[in-house]
């Protein structure tokens, strides 16, 4: 059962790093930083298409990692 989710846990895992990789950035150094929380706060920056897509699929495999982390922490004791 460790076996399976080792695989498991590693297609996961290069999965996650790639969508991370292919999300834009969302600042542009400190003066993004400084005025881009403020857009965000106000609703003026709504991801749409493909960045919804990936922050949400980054989401449910961040969350996926989690779960076979523990779960593969549990198999190996």
């Amino acid at each position: 059962m460790a076996s399976i989710i080792t695989i498991i846990l590693i297609i996961v895992s290069i999965t996650l790093i790639s969508l991370v990789l292919m999300q834009p950035g969302r600042s542009a150094g400190l003066s993004g930083s400084i005025s881009g929380g403020a857009e965000q706060l106000m609703g003026k920056q709504k991801a749409r298409g493909v960045e919804s897509f990936l922050a949400k699929a980054t989401v449910v495999l961040a969350v996926l990692f989690f779960i076979g982390t523990i779960l593969l922490a549990y198999f190996l004791q």
